[in-house]
């Protein structure tokens, strides 16, 4: 990490034992014709496991605090007059919400499942995204194969995180190359998973003020599909490409497009959302065939 500048962090977090970091790069390539004059990036997920991984962050944020200060210096702005009040729905202490948290800190939650199985035999699992904006990036168990060697475990259900598998961490990689990791496993006869037991509807808290503030995310026939990034609902643990499945305990499942906008707009000051990977709810109501792994 070293060869990071600090301003080219974006995002930090601890989880236990687990650290990460999302940190921007430049792109060494000359641009397409089309992008000259754009400045093109790709982020770097860095995932570490350390015993210090919350000193780890608590030093980076240090670091962040102290740099912010000297600009405020450079920049004849004395820092303790700075950050003093607080904006309506700015992030601070119990303005924070995401459910992940809940049960990625529970060690309950997190274990390993050792799973038996013949040799040239698949897992048995569905897996779908679980949507940007998540506090880690994994794959969700969406579907288990009836009789497979994931369902005969007992240990797994619909909605578990898959970190790691026989060791190898999955956190943060995209969906295609976790279910390529999970086919190279197929001669095995012992798998071992790592994951995090949730449940597969996640509850989004944002806190609103007034009706007037934006809440920072667009949805299009139910789904999430795009998110303000740092916003209050991003804060309080909205996700993309997430279904909508109840707002403030009002079920929206068949509920027209212009009635979600509606409710979502009226409500406040807390607006608590319930919702699902769009892929798991399609699954789970049969308007798509599963492709088990």
């Amino acid at each position: 990490m070293m060869d990071h500048a600090l301003q080219t962090i974006s995002y930090i977090a601890d989880i236990g034992s687990v650290l990460v970091i999302m940190a921007r790069r430049r792109l060494a390539r000359r641009p397409a014709p089309e992008a000259q004059g754009r400045r093109l990036y790709k982020m770097i997920c860095h995932v570490f496991h350390s015993e210090d991984a919350q000193l780890i962050a608590q030093a980076i944020g240090q670091a962040f605090s102290a740099a912010y200060s000297q600009f405020l210096r450079e920049s004849g702005v004395d820092p303790s007059r700075v950050g003093t009040q607080q904006s309506p729905g700015a992030a601070g202490p119990g303005h924070l919400h995401n459910g992940d948290l809940d049960h990625f800190s529970n060690s309950d939650n997190c274990r390993e499942v050792v799973l038996e199985k013949r040799k040239g035999e698949g897992l048995g699992v569905a897996l779908v995204e679980s949507g940007w904006g998540s506090l880690l990036p994994t794959a969700v168990i969406a579907s288990l194969l009836l009789g497979g060697p994931a369902e005969r475990s007992g240990a797994l259900s619909i909605g578990d995180r898959l970190t790691a598998i026989n060791g190898t961490s999955l956190v943060g990689l995209p969906l295609a190359t976790v279910q390529a990791a999970i086919r190279e496993v197929k001669s095995q006869v012992l798998v071992t998973l790592s994951i995090v037991h949730c449940p597969p509807v996640t509850t989004a808290i944002i806190r609103r003020p007034h009706a007037r503030e934006q809440l920072g995310f667009c949805v299009e026939d139910g789904i999430i599909c795009s998110l303000l990034r740092g916003g209050i609902a991003e804060r309080g643990g909205v996700r993309v490409g997430h279904r909508i499945i109840e707002i403030n305990g009002h079920s929206v499942v068949a509920t027209p497009h212009a009635r979600v906008i509606e409710l979502l707009t009226e409500a406040h000051p807390e607006v608590h959302i319930k919702t699902m990977p769009a892929a798991t709810y399609r699954l789970l109501t049969g308007q798509e065939q599963p492709v088990y792994l």
